[in-house]
C-alpha cells in the first residue's frame, strides 16, 4: 500500500489533541441516534412543564432557551467542556459588572481601569478562531484541535436540539 493511500479505518476517525480524542467522521455520532433524540425530547418536555406560564413573552422565551440548553448539557452528561460550562452557569448570574466598567472605591468615586497596552493586530485566521471560541461555551482558552472537537460535538447537539424542538412545536400545534 502506498504512503498516499489511507486505510478506511484511518479515514473513519480523526485523532485530535493531546488526549487523542476520537471523533466519528461519517456514520452515526452520539447525537444522531434515535435513542438519544428520544431521551432528550422526554427530558425537554419534563423541563418545559416545570416552567411558569405567567411570565411575559420575552422572559418566557429566554427561560425556555436556558431550560433547553441545560437539558442538552445534562443529556451530554458533562463529558464535554460546553456541557460543563452550561451547567455551571447560574440563571441569576447575568448581573455581574462588566470587566471594562469602572469600579467603585471606598470613597464612592469611580476608578477607571488602566488602559491595556497596545497589542499587535491578530491575523485573520486568529480572529476567526477567537470568534469561534467565544461561540462555543467553555472554550475560550483551549487549543485549536480541542476547540474543533468541542465545536463539532456542540453543533451536532444543537442540530438535534433544533429537530426535537421543531417536532415538539409541531405536536403541540396539532400538526403531527
Amino acid at each position: 500500500m502506498a504512503k498516499s493511500e489511507v486505510s478506511s479505518s484511518t479515514k473513519s476517525r480523526l485523532l485530535l489533541g493531546r488526549r487523542r480524542k476520537q471523533i466519528e467522521i461519517g456514520g452515526q455520532g452520539k447525537w444522531q441516534t434515535e435513542v438519544e433524540k428520544q431521551i432528550y425530547s422526554s427530558k425537554l418536555v419534563t423541563a418545559l412543564r416545570l416552567l411558569r406560564r405567567n411570565e411575559s413573552d420575552a422572559v418566557r422565551s429566554r427561560v425556555v432557551r436556558i431550560a433547553a440548553d441545560r437539558v442538552l448539557a445534562v443529556s451530554a452528561g458533562g463529558k464535554t467542556r460546553w456541557s460543563r460550562a452550561i451547567l455551571r452557569r447560574r440563571l441569576a448570574g447575568f448581573n455581574k459588572t462588566h470587566k471594562k466598567a469602572g469600579r467603585t472605591s471606598a470613597a464612592g468615586t469611580i476608578r477607571r481601569m488602566p488602559a491595556s497596552p497596545i497589542r499587535p493586530p491578530f491575523s485573520p485566521l486568529q480572529r476567526k478562531i477567537n470568534a469561534l471560541s467565544r461561540l462555543v461555551p467553555g472554550c475560550r482558552k483551549i487549543s485549536l484541535p480541542d476547540l474543533l472537537a468541542e465545536t463539532t460535538d456542540y453543533i451536532a447537539a444543537l442540530e438535534m436540539q433544533v429537530k426535537a424542538m421543531t417536532f415538539l412545536t409541531a405536536v403541540l400545534n396539532g400538526g403531527a
